[in-house]
């Protein structure tokens, strides 16, 4: 019979996760503070620590120290209740992290994929090279999270395709769970920098904002209410498409490779590396030249308002249509030019739209779509681990 709401299990299975939820964000608590915090009683408190001790997803860490009367115990989630890994498609290599279920990372690792033909087999070495790295074997993982440049069809989670991987096709998604015999997710890499600057970067505090990755390619996702927007097909993000001033509009050729755009030739790597030689400031990466330009003073304004204003036009016409009060500049274009290119962008969309902007620089330390990875596959893993801490009622 289908449980009501409100029996004593279901009430159970709530108190359980909003206790574990506590552990992981504030932890570790005493059975006191667990009880305030959630407004349980003691007894209840004791007997739900109890319940996620014989599950094994908490213990005693400690006791307290300096108050009055006997030290409290402290108590905190087992770290290894669960394992996630996380991986960072880019052109040239693999990155690949473990997280245990209270989010620490406990191995990174990378690997070549240079020539690489077989998509499947890279990734199985990836995920295991990251699990010695951490001490774990494969079974071990409760599941993982692909970031990967291109489309990924939001009706399948199946890989769609992307022109710097041409190797790679449809049916990675069951090919990989097959392989691996693991829950595997698949998610654009600009959508998973979304959600790990939702989470620890500059938009933690807004539920609706976009980010614009600027670095050998572009890319956008946009976040509305606390939910990434992903298109019907999964490319509301592919802005490098977009017609814009100044660079010819070509039709779409649809072969790996092929795939060029208006706005992707005006401020992807090889457009910043066109305008950077205009201003004598060729270098061997795109980003050193906004570096570069940045550390010349006076001498590298003329380059930066450049590129300041053709990222503008792109800025512009997202919040045009989407008006998402805040635009991050993320990748490692975005990245060099930091907050001084940040401040020109929100002027350069201020001169040319009515809508007010805020444009701030990716506040996310290390590799935030690997970040972003981790984050999704924990939230799948603590759904699974922490809903599951009840045993189940049997029918009648």
């Amino acid at each position: 019979m289908p449980q009501r709401p409100g029996t004593p299990r279901l009430l159970r299975a709530i108190n359980d996760r909003a206790a574990l939820e506590l552990l992981i964000e504030r932890g570790p608590l005493t059975r006191t503070q667990i009880g305030d915090l959630t407004g349980l009683s003691k007894p209840t408190a004791a007997q739900l620590l109890a319940r996620l001790e014989a599950r094994g997803l908490v213990h005693e860490v400690g006791e307290t120290e300096g108050g009055r009367g006997p030290n409290a115990r402290l108590y905190a989630v087992v770290p290894s209740a669960a394992y996630v890994a996380g991986l960072h498609v880019g052109p040239q290599s693999i990155g690949a992290a473990v997280a245990d279920i209270t989010g620490h990372t406990v191995a990174e690792t990378e690997i070549g994929i240079a020539g690489v033909e077989d998509p499947v087999a890279i990734l199985h070495e990836a995920v295991e090279r990251a699990g010695r790295a951490a001490g774990i074997s494969l079974d071990r993982l409760h599941g993982l999270v692909v970031g990967t440049p291109g489309l990924v069809d939001p009706a399948t989670g199946d890989f769609a395709f992307a022109s710097d991987l041409p190797s790679w096709h449809r049916g990675l998604l069951p090919a990989l769970r097959d392989d691996l015999r693991r829950r595997v997710s698949l998610e654009n890499d600009v959508n998973l920098a979304a959600v790990a600057e939702l989470h620890h970067g500059v938009a933690v505090d807004r539920d609706s904002f976009a980010l614009i990755w600027v670095g050998r390619g572009v890319g956008l996702s946009t976040v509305i209410g606390g939910r990434l927007h992903r298109g019907a097909g999964g490319g509301a993000g592919e802005i490098g498409y977009l017609p814009v001033p100044g660079a010819p509009v070509t039709a779409v050729r649809r072969e790996p490779g092929a795939l060029k755009g208006a706005f992707q030739s005006q401020v992807g790597g090889l457009g910043v590396q066109a305008l950077a030689r205009a201003h004598k400031l060729d270098r061997v990466s795109p980003e050193q030249a906004v570096a570069d330009a940045l550390a010349a003073g006076p001498a590298g304004r003329a380059f930066l308002d450049e590129l300041a204003n053709r990222l503008a036009v792109g800025v512009a016409s997202v919040c045009a249509v989407l008006d998402p009060g805040l635009v991050v500049l993320a990748g490692e274009i975005g990245m060099a030019g930091g907050k001084e290119l940040a401040a020109r962008v929100e002027a350069g969309v201020s001169a040319i739209s009515p809508l007010r902007v805020e444009v701030r620089v990716s506040t996310v330390d290390g590799n935030p779509v690997l970040q972003g990875a981790l984050l999704t596959a924990l939230s799948a893993a603590r759904d699974d681990v922490f809903d599951s801490t009840t045993e189940p009622v049997a029918e009648a």
